[in-house]
């Protein structure tokens, strides 16, 4: 296959788009470790009611889930479609330090209706905000924070990784938007310190599926993966199945 390489949007670097091609057979495997972690706690996980009155169906701690970074690979889901704008703009909204859920729903981004809590004091970027979530402001939040920590390590090839650690996940909707935020962060890190992005790995405490998600995660795991999209914060070659509609609880 004669391949002519991507640039990135500002036209100055040539990318190996061949060396990407070779690897995109293992990246659409990447993503039967999600498919399989499905039918595992569809399989084999205790039915339980929750706060939100639907009633899911956890494990505790699955394995984790890892996905390579190299070669601009974005482990963005392929057996159903994700709001990649969505994942964008929340994403910048978290680093700005955004309280204010009218912000996004200004760019008619719906993501966080109910799951704010006001409270929160950015005073400035000096600042260590790790593990403030604080317990006594439990009864004002809509659900306790769920992707609670987070660990980056830099390599002796100058490459960096991103561990993840996620206290409560929701497997239908919320895991596959953690994936790609994580995976985009990792990337705008190492363009900021002139790494390279290496590997994702995300572990997990409570995972679950919602019981009426659980028909169309059925639809979902019966489907073909592709392979994953190569981003330059434009993205490219991204055809996945068609949306997957799963309602939101919070």
């Amino acid at each position: 296959m004669e391949t002519t390489g991507f640039f990135d949007t500002k036209g100055y670097k040539r990318l190996d788009t061949q060396k990407y091609l070779q690897n995109s057979h293992k990246q659409e495997k990447s993503e039967y470790q999600y498919l399989d972690l499905i039918k595992r706690i569809i399989k084999k996980g205790e039915s339980r009611n929750n706060r939100t009155g639907t009633g899911t169906f956890p494990i505790f701690s699955p394995d984790q889930l890892r996905f390579s970074l190299r070669d601009n690979t974005l482990p963005m889901l392929t057996t159903k479609r994700v709001f990649f704008r969505g994942i964008i703009e929340e994403l910048l909204w978290f680093i700005r330090g955004e309280t204010d859920v009218q912000k996004l729903h200004e760019k008619n981004i719906h993501l966080l209706e109910q799951n704010l809590h006001f409270g929160a004091k950015y005073t400035n970027c000096n600042n260590n905000y790790d593990n403030h979530s604080n317990s006594a402001d439990t009864k004002k939040m809509a659900l306790l924070p769920c992707h609670i920590m987070v660990q980056f390590y830099v390599h002796s090839d100058r490459s960096i990784s991103c561990y993840m650690y996620q206290r409560s996940c929701d497997i239908g909707l919320g895991v596959p938007f953690n994936i790609c935020s994580y995976a985009i962060l990792t990337y705008m890190l190492a363009h900021m310190t002139g790494l390279t992005a290496n590997e994702l790995i995300i572990n997990m405490g409570d995972a679950y599926v919602y019981k009426n998600h659980i028909e169309g995660l059925k639809e979902q795991i019966q489907r073909e993966t592709y392979k994953f999209l190569f981003i330059l914060f434009n993205y490219f070659d991204y055809n996945p199945h068609k949306t997957i509609k799963l309602e939101m609880f919070a």
